[in-house]
């Protein structure tokens, strides 16, 4: 298996994007082993100096009939050489993409593979006073100055994109700029490893993707995929490494950076605070960006609504463009885009965006004199459920409605709001450390293993999950007409627990009609629609967390992002809450402990948890209404 290849998709356009360049003088020629690669491509490597002396291997790719002056897409990565990035070309695709006239540039960033340095995981941003200071802002700022100086036949003009850690790359070279950058696209950015990307969610620590990607790319300059994990279910694995204190005890011994960092910054402190990218994104937006995401994203969906936020706040010249589509992580850059999992969305939304929205707006910025047509959408969404395409100005769109979908009894839900008294409007369930619920179906292997589901995990039937005790499901009655959300959704939960902390996983669903003519294998199906962990303790600051008093009802204000979806007609739309989301988040001791990465065995403990659907204390989600009669422009 060559992991490399599969890894936060390090082959960012591939499928779209192979760009060209003229013989660079001085450096040495690569040969290409793709099967039809050396018909039509030169390629060369260099090792380009960083302002501090350290030299980032680079590789540079050009057809061999060029026609005219051309631009540059880069493309920075710690996944893996560009060599192997070059190789993977699928038979038979080198030809079609030589003519579409980009010079492309594959780099190692510091200290992976075949670059000199020293990795740091997420690097932060050096201190402003610091003219000595280097980070992959810098990094980038000075291959850009190389390249347009040492490159024959480029017009000047450079783009940069990736995906996920190569997309925070793409945003990291928006805090400096340099003049010759005319076009970016973050795609899947991490945005805060604390809040809503790959390590934490709400303070709650992702637990096997945490484990198991520092463990891969930590290792060494290379990726090591050689697991500890040796059981054939790793929901077992994690539970019989037990607290996480175990795991530098028992596996990582104190070695692997990052673990050791989660271990000192169990809070939201000014280490994570430094390592965000948001705040390094005040400056007006000079650059035009086009942020990538998708609705069924398993690693990286926070990062694209939070760096498209903050830099639409910032956009004097509108250059802040967006794309939200039905995919997982990185699911737009190759293949049609049809199905995931069991959904299919009714048309192939990975070719159309390649092909109507990313290739035309590269174009536009780096192929001509930057213009962009004035008709040229700002944000692009696909619609779940109508399976269209919407455009707009602005994300979220202005024109909604906030309505509250309301717990109540008989494990029901509704837009009326409950009258119930406290005694008798509250639900309960048990929930054991020992015995927590999956995150997906079993068995689950590990994230990157062979036949690993994690890929498609978001579109699993939730329905499972209805027969285990510790997990509680509203439904509504059957829709009488569509119901379209288009925005932010909200979860407002008032709940206690006998413990002193507690997790809280609240999960928005689209229920499929009993019987399914359409699909008939989708008949009764669950499918997340928006959904997101809390951990409890940081319900008043993720600064200075506090104990959860014990048997008092507390208000939780848990952001469940964005989504756009049609709940059709005849569906159902469902609510599911649970406190155990194993081993995607680590077991919490429902105990209050000052640091839960330093919990012994003895701190964990059984809590009763009740989530309150009564009129004081009303369980509700606010759902983003757009209305019917709303302006929006569709596409086929």
């Amino acid at each position: 298996m060559n992991v490399s290849a599969m890894i936060k998709h390090p082959t960012i356009f591939l499928s779209a994007f192979i760009c060209t360049f003229a013989l660079v003088p001085g450096v040495r020629s690569v040969a290409q082993s793709a099967p039809d690669a050396s018909k039509d491509w030169v390629v060369t490597a260099a090792e380009i100096p960083m302002r501090d002396g350290t030299k980032l291997h680079t590789l540079i790719a050009a057809p061999k009939l060029p026609s005219g002056s051309m631009p540059f897409i880069m493309q920075r990565t710690p996944y893996g050489t560009p060599e192997e990035l070059m190789k993977s070309l699928p038979p038979g695709a080198s030809a079609s993409l030589a003519q579409q006239g980009y010079i492309r540039v594959w780099q190692d960033i510091r200290g992976k593979f075949k670059s000199e340095g020293t990795f740091v995981m997420l690097r932060q941003p050096h201190a402003e006073k610091d003219i000595r200071g280097i980070d992959e802002s810098t990094d980038t700022y000075d291959t850009i100055d190389w390249l347009v100086k040492h490159v024959p036949g480029n017009n000047g003009r450079v783009g940069i994109a990736g995906v996920s850690y190569d997309g925070w790359l793409a945003a990291m070279a928006l805090i400096h700029p340099h003049p010759a950058l005319k076009a970016a696209s973050p795609q899947a950015p991490v945005a805060d490893m604390f809040f809503g990307d790959d390590f934490h969610h709400n303070g709650a620590f992702r637990l096997s993707y945490g484990f198991e990607y520092v463990w891969m790319l930590e290792s060494g300059k290379e990726l090591n995929t050689t697991w500890p994990i040796d059981l054939p279910d790793a929901y077992n694995w994690y539970l019989r490494m037990g607290p996480l204190s175990n795991a530098n005890a028992n596996y990582l011994h104190g070695k692997y950076p990052s673990w050791n960092d989660f271990v000192a910054h169990p809070n939201y402190d000014a280490f994570w605070q430094k390592q965000a990218i948001a705040p390094y994104l005040k400056s007006p937006l000079t650059v035009p960006t086009l942020v990538v995401g998708g609705w069924y994203d398993q690693e990286d969906f926070y990062g694209p609504q939070r760096i498209y936020a903050e830099l639409a706040q910032h956009d004097p010249y509108h250059n802040a463009y967006l794309v939200l589509g039905p995919w997982n992580h990185g699911g737009w850059e190759g293949g049609p885009g049809q199905k995931l999992g069991p959904i299919d969305f009714g048309s192939a939304t990975g070719n159309y965006y390649r092909e109507k929205i990313l290739m035309p707006w590269f174009d536009s910025r780096l192929k001509t004199t930057g213009k962009t047509d004035s008709s040229f959408a700002h944000v692009w969404t696909f619609e779940t459920g109508s399976g269209k395409w919407i455009t707009g100005d602005s994300w979220p769109p202005k024109a909604t409605v906030k309505r509250n979908l309301y717990l109540n009894s008989g494990q029901s839900a509704s837009f009326e709001r409950p009258k119930a008294t406290d005694a008798a409007g509250v639900e309960t369930y048990v929930s054991d450390p020992a015995h927590p619920a999956p995150y997906r179906k079993r068995p689950i292997l590990p994230t990157y293993g062979d036949g690993s589901t994690w890929y498609t995990w978001l579109t699993d039937d939730q329905r499972d999950l209805q027969m285990r005790a510790d997990v509680l499901t509203w439904k509504t009655a059957p829709l009488s007409s569509d119901i379209t959300i288009a925005g932010d959704v909200l979860a407002d939960l008032f709940a206690a627990t006998t413990g002193t902390d507690s997790d809280w996983v609240i999960k928005l669903l689209d229920i499929y009609p009993d019987e399914y003519p359409a699909e008939p294998t989708l008949s009764g199906y669950q499918l997340i629609i928006s959904d997101e962990a809390f951990r409890g303790r940081f319900r008043k600051s993720f600064e200075r967390p506090e104990p959860i008093p014990s048997n008092h009802v507390e208000e939780y204000r848990i952001d469940l992002h964005t989504a756009d979806h049609v709940f059709l007609k005849g569906h159902r739309i469902g609510v599911q809450i649970q406190s155990t989301w194993f081993p995607l988040i680590d077991h919490n001791p429902q105990k209050f402990v000052p640091n839960i990465f330093e919990a012994k065995a003895e701190d964990f403990q059984i809590a009763t948890q009740s989530i309150y659907r009564s009129r004081r204390h009303p369980t509700h989600l606010v759902l983003p209404v757009r209305e019917a009669s709303a302006n929006k422009q569709r596409h086929p």
